[in-house]
């Protein structure tokens, strides 16, 4: 595997489903410890590393929402699993000694720092992880709609998005054999197809600010390291 990155800056958005491992709720510290590991590895390959984690694992607010109860309440409590997730994440980085900030949308000093453009930047200019907790902040929105929006306002070069398959199929591959595995495809092709790789806003908004969607298996340990290094199997989401 070359040393060498693809990319300089990116954007890792990792569901909370991700978190859980082999449990059926919560957080397995092991998995947290893996996907560590692998943004160590990014690290140590001079990529700077900014994180949306999801918060599926312990809350969806959409499931409030579905029994008939308020969606602004449920998105809210949604939006607290993530700074959950997006502690126990630095937990893991910091056993690694590297040097991690969580910026979280909604303000909660006493707890972890606020978000901001400026925040963001200075840290990683310092060489941080920035994990972003809070998703954007609002309801009705997605947190991979927040891993488009940090990566907008990071300056990411791409936003990888670490799934349960090892790439974008033309449907679920563990329900219908069939699927269809693709290796590249523009932002208008998910659109036009209806892919359920990421919510419309978030493609939309990637695709606005010609930023590539890198769609791996962030099951796969030291996986991440090498598809930035154009290794690995991915799908590369790009309209150039």
């Amino acid at each position: 595997m070359s040393a060498k990155p693809i990319y300089k800056r990116v954007l890792l958005k990792a569901s909370g489903e991700a978190l859980m491992g082999s449990q059926g709720f919560g957080i397995d510290v092991a998995v947290a410890d893996r996907i560590a590991s692998d943004i160590a590895e990014a690290r140590a390959m001079g990529v700077e590393v900014g994180v949306v984690v999801g918060g599926g694992n312990i809350f969806r607010g959409v499931a409030v929402a579905s029994k008939g109860g308020d969606r602004v309440t449920g998105d809210h409590m949604g939006m607290l699993a993530t700074v959950i997730n997006a502690l126990a994440l630095a937990t893991s980085l910091r056993k690694l000694d590297i040097d991690t900030v969580v910026l979280s949308a909604i303000a909660m000093p006493e707890i972890c720092e606020s978000f901001s453009q400026r925040a963001t930047l200075y840290h990683l200019s310092l060489g941080r992880v920035v994990i972003f907790a809070g998703g954007t902040g609002n309801p009705f929105f997605t947190t991979d709609s927040a891993a488009a929006l940090r990566a907008a306002e990071m300056g990411a070069e791409a936003i990888f998005k670490g799934t349960q398959v090892d790439g974008i199929y033309s449907a679920d591959p563990k329900k219908d054999p069939s699927a269809t595995r693709f290796d590249r495809l523009t932002h208008s092709e998910i659109l036009e197809k209806g892919l359920a790789v990421m919510d419309v806003a978030a493609v939309a908004l990637a695709r606005e600010n010609a930023i590539p969607i890198v769609v791996f298996s962030i099951h796969e340990k030291g996986g991440f390291a090498e598809i930035l290094t154009g290794g690995g199997r991915a799908t590369i989401v790009t309209d150039s």
